[in-house]
């Protein structure tokens, strides 16, 4: 037989705290990627402790027992669906007056990480509220710990700097034509403007480490995100009207490796090459052809063998 404490409400309390607790702890990634400070913060605040109040809740139910009352969660699961869409809605919305575009990508990737992270926070009350129910509160709060590392473990994801190499890069015209490192940038006509993104801007180089870091540099949603989180942490001179003034990246056809440029409102090398490091990988570029290209070989080999 189980040890069951004789007050349910604290289980549901350590569950409750531990859940919101986990939520505002992966709230330090959002504020990267999402502008609704402060108001976002209170929103997802409030999200995340209705979503460990329904993890906590599943305890009593399941030990009571009441297993009509563990079906709210396929409903709670809906409502979480549904958090997605309203954070892409918003963000499709902002896109609109955006100078530097996050790109379609990128806003679908913030919308199932909302989505991904209301179901970490009920996985820690869960776990947390069952520990109590089982332990006490010792076991609870080892049980919050390793949920919430667990959970935040999860939600850090890969970035830029963990498949490419990021070095400053050299700005130059050959003619009109903006380039960084012999890539083609943008053209520039007025004279003006190529002495001002000569004097003022910045550039640098990105180098895959691998074929698959190649892959997922070459889709354009990964590049439009690299330059706009560039653009955020170094700020940019661009106003309406100023294509010229526009971070991009271009890739180099020949060797895979991107260009990016910016002309940045303080120019310092570090900070950019650190922004574009910083950049999450999105999940809809991330791309892994060498192990496509390995099990290509073998069911060859396979095709291939004679009898």
């Amino acid at each position: 037989m189980p040890v069951l404490l004789p007050d349910y409400l604290s289980v549901i309390l350590y569950g409750v705290l531990a859940g919101t607790l986990a939520r505002i702890i992966m709230l330090r990634i959002d504020y990267r990627q999402y502008p609704g400070y402060p108001h976002g913060y209170l929103t997802h605040t409030a999200l995340g402790f209705i979503a460990s109040a329904l993890g906590a809740v599943a305890v009593p139910a399941i030990f009571k027992p009441d297993y009509v009352a563990v079906t709210f969660l396929v409903l709670a699961a809906q409502q979480f669906r549904e958090i997605r869409n309203m954070e892409r809605r918003t963000l499709e919305s902002l896109e609109r007056t955006e100078l530097v575009k996050r790109g379609l990508d990128y806003i679908e990737g913030i919308a199932r990480t909302f989505e991904a992270r209301n179901y970490l926070v009920m996985g820690t009350s869960f776990v947390t509220a069952l520990a109590a129910q089982i332990g006490g509160l010792p076991a609870a709060i080892l049980a919050a710990f390793l949920a919430i590392m667990v959970s935040f473990y999860f939600m850090s994801g890969e970035i830029i700097g963990d498949i490419c190499e990021v070095v400053p890069a050299r700005l130059n015209f050959k003619g009109s034509i903006l380039q960084v490192e012999g890539i083609d940038i943008i053209n520039v006509g007025l004279k003006s403007m190529r002495e001002k993104i000569l004097q003022d801007g910045l550039a640098v180089l990105i180098k895959p480490v691998d074929g698959n870091a190649r892959a997922t540099i070459h889709d354009i949603g990964q590049r439009m995100a690299m330059a706009f989180t560039a653009a955020v942490v170094m700020g940019t001179k661009k106003d309406v009207d100023l294509p010229e003034y526009t971070p991009l990246a271009r890739k180099n056809p020949d060797t895979g490796e991107v260009g990016l440029y910016i002309l940045p409102v303080e120019k310092d090398i570090k900070q950019l090459i650190a922004a574009v490091k910083l950049t999450p990988v999105l999940e809809s570029a991330r791309s892994k052809p060498l192990d496509a290209r390995s099990n290509l070989r073998a069911v060859v080999k396979k095709v291939n063998r004679p009898g």
